[in-house]
């Protein structure tokens, strides 16, 4: 594997990121050393390379990459991942608000706690929660799977469109057309290698308590809100 180390002390992100872009056509593996909590790295990354973000990063890391494999060893501000069309980043702490807004694909994971609006807009994708979310997690949600391990809180789901949001702990209280189901089997098996691949290690009691968070209605906008089905 062919590696490239960029040292972000004494840089802009314009600077870093046009590092990051020239140095992924010739490399596998990009190291970003001294991130210091700097906004906006590797944003609009297109090349499938993996990039190890040696520190924690501040706001919109990861914004609207395609293909990339981003690893944060330490915390992440908020809108981690804004944007995202495929491609996966792990954050070893936590994160701030907005954790995979907007994504249409591919897989966020906090390992530690995330801030409010979890998933806002998302349209496909999985963003995985090792620890609490904050209010309004799945915001006008319009596909995908939110998965949290911890709780879970106010207005969970608010106008959710379709998509799931699967919780593990408390739900402190949910949003407009938002309604609880028990998972089945399926459910389980998927949480399951889902879960193991991104290394949490849950017991099978764990998996029984998990909860999902889906639409009430596919049409909430248009005349009285109502359950369908």
């Amino acid at each position: 594997m062919q590696e490239f180390e960029i040292d972000a002390n004494h840089k802009t992100p314009r600077e870093i990121n046009q590092a990051i872009k020239k140095s992924a056509k010739e490399n596998d593996k990009i190291i970003i050393r001294n991130p210091n909590a700097m906004h906006y790295m590797v944003a609009g990354l297109t090349e499938p390379v993996e990039v190890l973000i040696d520190g924690s990063a501040g706001y919109f890391v990861g914004t609207m990459i395609h293909g990339a494999k981003i690893h944060i060893n330490g915390n992440a501000g908020w809108f981690p991942a804004d944007n995202m069309t495929e491609g996966e980043v792990i954050i070893d702490g936590s994160a701030g608000d907005g954790v995979g807004q907007g994504i249409y694909g591919g897989v966020v994971v906090v390992k530690r706690d995330a801030g409010s609006r979890t998933g806002e807009i998302m349209k496909n994708g999985t963003i995985i929660i090792g620890g609490n979310s904050g209010f309004m997690s799945g915001l006008f949600m319009m596909g995908g799977r939110i998965i949290v391990l911890g709780d879970i809180s106010n207005d969970a789901g608010e106008s959710i469109i379709r998509g799931a949001i699967y919780v593990k702990g408390d739900i402190k209280s949910l949003g407009k057309n938002a309604k609880v189901e028990e998972i089945n089997d399926k459910d389980k098996t998927e949480l399951y290698e889902l879960l193991t691949n991104y290394g949490f290690q849950l017991t099978e009691n764990d998996y029984e308590n998990f909860r999902k968070i889906v639409p009430r209605s596919k049409r909430p906008f248009y005349g009285k809100e109502s359950e369908e089905g």
